[in-house]
Order: structure tokens, then C-alpha cells, then sequence
């Protein structure tokens, strides 16, 4: 009895084992469980048309599948504080990767910088700026003192922020904050001007580049930094995805290919540390 008793046990201690063993490897390898569920990347509206760009040579790099969902950073931000079930996060910021680092919502060291945005004043009417030095900036800005201008909203937005800085260090903003066109994000600005509903405002720059437009780039001394950074969600179950896409994105080529759709150059070093060229 006491030998029936001695192999039931260690059967049952076997058994336990071996089911936490799987349950462990299950954990490890979900990425490869369901290679049919796509790598749902939320990007910033800015960043959107490079990025899927990018993700044909990722595509075919590596067979991964992706899902894109562009919006406003600040939008996906509370989305995935909420538990919105995306991979990987895009942000046109530092600051809400920072604070989703922070809250645990991030992998660990899976923050990082990807692109370096730029400002520039764009006009509906190509022919005003064609002239346009950056000197004489200030003075086109108070040209028209009742013109309308757009920039994206400062309080939410990455590219908004940073245009009212600028304006701010060219001695405008108090001029030109009673008339001002506010858009959710960047793309909703650029949209604005380039019906002509708004004649003039702030864009990215990478906006005037995708679409073979011109326009007067406003110096990153202007402004802080736009310093776009990604993190891996920690609640993804397409981590080792995800890991491949964020090293693809910092690789040579792709930074070249970035930098060549309007963004400025960037070194990466470690965390968050970057120097622009």
C-alpha cells in the first residue's frame, strides 16, 4: 500500500511539472503559436505613410504580417493604458512611451527613438514662399495680421507643441493665437491647408516630402526636440514580432530611407540619449 501510495505521488509531481513546463513554453513561444494573427503596430498619423512604406521590405524580410492603426498618439496612449490589444506603439513623442514605460505597460528596454521630426511652414499658394528666406520668416508670418493659420493643437499634439514653441521664439505666438486653426493632430492640419480651407500654417515636414510639395523647414533650434520614440506593449503576445520590426526600424537602411522622407537625422545610443546632426 505504501508503494502504491509513493508512485501515485510521484506521478502527480510528474505530472505537475510537466504541465507548468508547457505552460512555460506556451508563454515563450506565443509569437509562433498563431503566425496568422498580424502584428498590429499603432503608429502616429505622421509616421503612418513611411511606415508602410518600410513594411514592405519588413514584410518580405521576414514573412511577418502587420496590421497598421494610425491615429493620434495621445488616443492610442490611453488605448493601450485601457488594454486596446496592439503589439507595438509608434508614438510621434517621448513622452507618452515614457509614461507608459513608467506604468509597466512597456517591455523592458523596448523604448527607443525612431525618427527625429521637422517643422515647416507650408502655404496653399506654392508661389508666396517660393521667395521665402529664413529671415524673413517673421516678417511673411505678420504679413496679414487677420489671415488664419493652422497648426496642429498644442495641447495634445507632438507637431502642435513644437509649432507653438516656434512661433513663440519668433515673437508671434501672442499675434497669432487669436486666429489660429487647431487640428487634432498633424495630419488634420496639413489636410486643412492643403484644400485650402486654412491658406497657411506649421506641417511636417515629412508631409511636404511624401507629397512632392515645397515649403520653408523651421529650424529644430526653434523647438524642442520632436523626438519620436516606440515601445513594445508588454501585454503583447507578438513580442519576438515586435522585436524584429523595432530592430528593422533603427537598422542603417532604414534610417537612411526615413531621413529621406523629411525627418532629420538621428544617433541612436542608448535609451533615449540622441544627438541630431
Amino acid at each position: 500500500m505504501l508503494r502504491f501510495l509513493l508512485v501515485a505521488a510521484f506521478a502527480i509531481s510528474f505530472l505537475c511539472v510537466t504541465s507548468s513546463q508547457a505552460q512555460q513554453n506556451n508563454a515563450d513561444d506565443s509569437d509562433t503559436d498563431d503566425n496568422n494573427t498580424p502584428l498590429r503596430i499603432a503608429v502616429a498619423a505622421n509616421f503612418t505613410p513611411v511606415l508602410k512604406i518600410l513594411l514592405k521590405d519588413f514584410s518580405k524580410q521576414t514573412g511577418i504580417k502587420s496590421q497598421i492603426i494610425s491615429g493620434a498618439s495621445g488616443a492610442m496612449f490611453l488605448q493601450i493604458k485601457h488594454g486596446a490589444p496592439y503589439d507595438i506603439f509608434l508614438s510621434a513623442d517621448s513622452r507618452r512611451p515614457k509614461e507608459l514605460e513608467q506604468d509597466g505597460f512597456s517591455l523592458r528596454n523596448s523604448r527607443k527613438t525612431y525618427a527625429i521630426g521637422q517643422l515647416a511652414l507650408y502655404c496653399s499658394d506654392a508661389n508666396s514662399l517660393a521667395p521665402l528666406t529664413l529671415e524673413q520668416l517673421p516678417t511673411i508670418l505678420l504679413k496679414n495680421p487677420r489671415q488664419r493659420f493652422a497648426i496642429a493643437n498644442p495641447d495634445i499634439a507632438p507637431y502642435g507643441k513644437a509649432a507653438k514653441e516656434a512661433l513663440s521664439h519668433m515673437g508671434l505666438w501672442q499675434a497669432y493665437q487669436p486666429r489660429l486653426i487647431t487640428g487634432i493632430n498633424i495630419g488634420q492640419t496639413f489636410a486643412q491647408i492643403r484644400s485650402k480651407a486654412v491658406s497657411m500654417g506649421i506641417v511636417a515636414n515629412s508631409q511636404l516630402v511624401l507629397n512632392n510639395l515645397s515649403g520653408v523647414i523651421i529650424p529644430t533650434s526653434y523647438h524642442q526636440a520632436i523626438e519620436q520614440q516606440f515601445i513594445i506593449v508588454s501585454a503583447s503576445k507578438k513580442q519576438i514580432a515586435a522585436k524584429k520590426l523595432s530592430e528593422f526600424l533603427l537598422s542603417p537602411k532604414s534610417q537612411k530611407t526615413i531621413v529621406s522622407y523629411g525627418y532629420a537625422p538621428i544617433t541612436l545610443t542608448n535609451n533615449s540619449e540622441l544627438i541630431t546632426k
